[in-house]
């Protein structure tokens, strides 16, 4: 097929024929991908839900508690996790002071 002798329309046709053969495909791929996950999952003995179910894997974390706290401000407060809050920087550098004085 010599492309550059197709007019835009048939070049458009041809480009919407390959959109809808790549999505056929891959629809067929999934399919037995799907067909073989649930062949093997069956001579387990279990089903491909009960295999992919994830509901308990989920924790819920208890929230950290509070470590330290914005004497000019109590509502900012920080846990002593991940980063530094801007407040508690700025008042390191320019007061020079320590976490011990931030602490709750």
């Amino acid at each position: 097929m010599d492309l550059n002798s197709l007019s835009l329309d048939e070049l458009k046709k041809l480009q919407k024929d390959v959109d809808r053969a790549i999505k056929s495909f891959e629809a067929r791929q999934l399919a037995a991908a799907r067909a073989k996950l649930e062949a093997h999952a069956k001579e387990l003995g279990v089903t491909l839900k009960q295999v992919m179910d994830d509901t308990g894997a989920k924790k819920v974390r208890a929230p950290v508690p509070v470590k330290y706290r914005n004497p000019n401000n109590p509502e900012e407060t920080w846990s002593g996790r991940g980063r530094k809050p801007r407040w508690l920087t700025v008042a390191m550098t320019s007061v020079g002071a320590k976490m011990e004085d931030f602490a709750v």
